[in-house]
């Protein structure tokens, strides 16, 4: 049983690679191996658009054909048994590390048939965990559910499963004083991080344990 995290933060030690560290931690006490990708470690980029993933009987059929620094990690997440990615939002969407996996992930899996069928060879148990400034009754005024929703919807048709973990009105600095941020009361925001994250850190773990369970059940 493997366990795959991707942070598609370019902080190795902040909220989202936190949270996933917690998930991977959930994931090892149900027996998982696990393994923490950062996405701002390595070189590579998005979708080139040469459709070698798509050209009948060629040697890259259903795959990515670009060497990058990106190829090893998609070769794993293709034989592994539960992927996590996680993500801040920047500018209403993923960053744009993230985003480029995603297209390099998914696209090869998808036919151009009728229904858009997938022909992803295994079976992954997969979920996605989402960090932002902002709080969630914010989220109809800025467009959030739609932004989750329509990145789940790609995760489950390739994969057929993807569930969503969201961590709202985050802590951004050790010091808010070094910052303008005068949007902000620095003191709720640090006692949102004392109270609230580690509730999200237990969510996360939880996750990882349902995610191997499932992978486990598939």
């Amino acid at each position: 049983m493997k366990a795959i995290a991707i942070n598609g933060s370019p902080r190795k030690k902040w909220n989202t690679s936190t949270l996933l560290e917690n998930v991977l931690v959930g994931a090892k006490g149900s027996g998982a191996d696990t393994e923490l990708v950062h996405l701002y470690d390595l070189t590579y980029s998005g979708c080139i658009s040469c459709f070698a993933c798509k050209k009948i009987g060629g040697k890259s059929y259903g795959r990515c054909a670009v060497k990058d620094d990106l190829k090893p990690l998609l070769d794993s997440i293709a034989k592994a048994d539960v992927l996590i990615l996680g993500s801040p939002i920047y500018f209403s969407a993923e960053t744009g590390e993230m985003r480029s996996l995603l297209e390099r992930l998914l696209f090869p899996y998808l036919t151009y048939t009728p229904e858009y069928t997938t022909i992803f060879p295994g079976k992954l148990a997969t979920a996605f965990i989402y960090t932002m400034n902002i709080k969630e009754e914010q989220f109809a005024t800025y467009g959030y559910d739609q932004i989750f929703a329509m990145t789940k919807d790609a995760m489950m048709r390739v994969f057929g499963n993807c569930e969503t973990l969201l961590s709202t009105d985050t802590y951004q600095f050790d010091d808010y004083s070094k910052y303008l941020t005068t949007a902000w009361d620095p003191l709720a925001k640090a006692k949102r991080r004392q109270d609230v994250f580690p509730q999200d850190c237990q969510r996360a773990r939880e996750l990882g344990e349902r995610l191997v369970q499932t992978a486990v059940a598939r």
